[in-house]
């Protein structure tokens, strides 16, 4: 694992930093990467970091226009690293839809939820940075290789080809990625490949969807991550699915839908449960000496200490200033999203509850995503365990206030205020996890903490701003599983499906308990497995990975394997080269690339659905090609993986 301990580069009073091209440049950024997050985020689950391709994009063009310097390109960096943090909170908002209370993304509410609880998190996470950032000793794996990557960029004509190899890479994954997807638009490839037949006394099913995308996330998640999820993958379908299948009627195909999505998943719900709130467990001490750290470094500044430049923060005074101002239309929001239901008449009550709420469980969110993204860095923190952890303390103070005046099956409006109070929250938490990764950048780099905490703002601003529109095009074109009238075709959107059942089952009385409860004991269990090996040096069984394989969908999951399995023998060749770390990057921005032009291509799809009304009308050939698609698509998807990793691969030993 990457230390921080690269030399800190201290900036020039003078340089170019906060300039307009670099925000209109990170604002685009911004737009392109979050469209593309928002995408996989809702179909898998996962989303991908975007700061090293935001950086590799940065140095290449501001190159080419001159006078550009290292902080210029950080703050770019920073504006579009807000890209992967704004979409993540597709993890929460279609849990609106699938417990019916939105028919539609209604864009000025959505909007300004991301918005404003995004902005307290920067501010919240602002007075963390010098005891999280700079005295202390938290690896930050992304931040220091943002700063590395930058110096290598910026550095000489050598670093001048880097960023044009790096371009080039992430080009010829998006095309490669988004072809395939054409190809499976018009019907001459499958987009997914499965059967499900007969295991034991029940069913089962194997199979993935024909996605280049899906394979370069595995790539980017890595080998224990995939390992894990496989793991979870062999415990659904192995045991899980034939076992409570077993003497159900119908056929096959029928019967292994049914049974993973009504039974299966609230399994994999429980395992993810005990893994989220384990892994706040496992860093307790480590952020309560976080915080101990921000009280000593805020009682220095109060003794007068002098700050260097790259020391600045955004004063103490706007920071309170901003965050009280905000609390102004967060409590509008609230008071709005509330009227005309049973808690209208309850307003003090309501108002108070989600101020103290998202006061103090933000505060609290801010310091452990803050710290964790430290630790483990900002792609592998656990961020769903917030959300996990704030919709069951939500529900819970809910019920206990305004349970007793509504029945059960009129408590729709407290399920979605339980949501709708978490949704700050949560935005509060992904955006912590995201900034302390740019500081940690910019502190090496030499950049001026202020501007990157005002370029993040407008990053946040600028992902809000988007997210809407693709969410709700995203809604109406493919719907969610488990929203109502959600056809086969539907995004998986496995953290919101998770977060509304568990506002459900406290609030509505309709979660499974017993099959929840065995997924409890399925983590505790993985969890015991994780400590034993990490204990023994044998590797590591992340717990949350393994809930996510038992939760999501085989043909979401196999393919992400796959990829990890491709990221891991990738890297050992890249051990073997002359510049290994470079050709590991060139790896992560060739499945970046893929990621973006699939997901691109899933949004122009969309779109394309959206305007014929039936996605059968894109199609050039008819029924009786499907088996002949199905194994062009395989044969094609290898085709294309070994060709552009070999493209890769020779691009790294000629730059090498």
């Amino acid at each position: 694992m990457l230390v921080a301990t690269t030399a800190v580069a201290p900036a020039l009073p003078a340089s170019r930093e906060l300039t307009l091209r670099a925000i209109v440049l990170g604002g685009l950024l911004t737009f392109l990467f979050t469209a593309a997050n928002v995408y996989f985020g809702l179909r898998v689950g996962l989303t991908f970091s975007t700061a090293i391709p935001a950086a590799v994009i940065s140095m290449a063009l501001l190159r080419t226009l001159g006078n550009s310097t290292i902080v210029e390109n950080n703050i770019v960096q920073t504006i579009g690293s807000a890209a992967g943090a704004v979409a993540t909170m597709v993890f929460v908002l279609p849990a609106f839809v699938i417990v019916g209370w939105w028919t539609e993304v209604p864009y000025w509410e959505t909007m300004l939820v991301v918005a404003t609880g995004g902005v307290l998190g920067v501010m919240l996470s602002v007075p963390m940075r010098r005891a999280l950032v700079v005295d202390s000793d938290l690896p930050y794996p992304e931040g220091v290789a943002g700063a590395e990557i930058l110096k290598v960029g910026m550095a000489d004509a050598e670093g001048a080809r880097e960023n044009r190899a790096g371009l080039a890479t992430i080009v010829l994954g998006a095309v490669a990625g988004a072809g395939f997807g054409v190809l499976t638009a018009l019907r001459l490839a499958a987009a997914e490949v499965g059967k499900a037949f007969n295991f034991g006394a029940g069913v089962t099913a194997i199979g993935g969807q024909m996605s280049l995308g899906l394979v370069a996330i595995g790539h980017l998640i890595g080998l224990g991550t995939g390992l894990a999820m496989l793991s979870g993958l062999l415990i659904a379908r192995g045991v899980l699915l034939p076992w409570l299948s077993a003497g159900v009627p119908g056929t096959a195909e029928e019967v292994a839908a049914s049974v993973f999505g009504q039974q299966v998943r609230f399994v994999g719900a429980g395992a993810m449960a005990v893994a989220a709130v384990w892994a706040l467990v496992r860093i307790a001490g480590s952020i309560l000496r976080g915080v101990a750290g921000i009280m000593a470094a805020s009682r220095a500044r109060r003794g007068g200490e002098v700050l260097a430049l790259t020391e600045r923060d955004l004063p103490g005074g706007i920071v309170l200033g901003v965050s009280a101002a905000l609390f102004g239309p967060v409590l509008w929001l609230v008071w709005n999203f509330v009227q005309g239901g049973p808690l209208a008449g309850s307003i003090v009550a309501v108002l108070s509850l989600a101020f103290v709420f998202i006061l103090i469980v933000g505060i609290f969110t801010s310091v452990v995503t803050g710290y964790m993204a430290g630790l483990v860095g900002t792609s592998n923190s656990p961020v769903s365990g917030i959300g996990i952890l704030s919709v069951l303390i939500a529900s819970v103070l809910i019920a206990a206030l305004f349970g007793g005046e509504v029945a059960l099956e009129e408590r729709t409006p407290l399920i979605a205020f339980a949501l709708f109070i978490v949704a700050f929250v949560f935005a509060i938490a992904v955006i912590a996890n995201d900034n302390l990764q740019d500081l940690k950048t910019g502190q090496l780099v030499g950049s001026t903490p202020w501007k990157q905490q005002a370029a993040l703002v407008i990053g946040v601003v600028a992902g809000a701003l988007v997210l809407p529109p693709v969410l709700q095009l995203l809604a109406t074109t493919f719907g969610f599983a488990g929203a109502p009238g959600a056809g086969p075709n539907a995004l998986a959107a496995p953290q919101a499906s998770l977060f509304a059942a568990i506002a459900q089952g406290v609030l509505g009385g309709s979660l499974r308990w017993d099959l929840v409860w065995l997924g409890a004991g399925i983590g505790v269990v993985v969890v015991i497995l994780d400590e034993v090996m990490r204990a023994t040096g044998r590797g590591k069984l992340p717990p949350l990975a393994v809930g996510m394989g038992i939760y999501l969908p085989v043909t979401l999951v196999l393919p992400a394997v796959i990829g990890a399995v491709i990221g891991h023998f990738w890297n050992k060749m890249a051990a073997g080269t002359a510049r290994p770390e470079f050709t590991v990057r060139l790896g992560v921005l060739l499945a970046t690339g893929l990621v973006v032009g699939d997901s691109l291509f899933g949004l122009a799809f969309a779109g394309a659905v959206g305007a014929l009304g039936d996605p059968a009308r894109l199609a050039i050939v008819g029924e009786e090609f499907a088996t002949a698609s199905q194994w062009i698509a395989v044969i094609l998807a290898v085709a294309l993986l070994v060709a552009t990793y070999a493209r890769t691969k020779a691009r790294a030993l000629s730059e090498g």
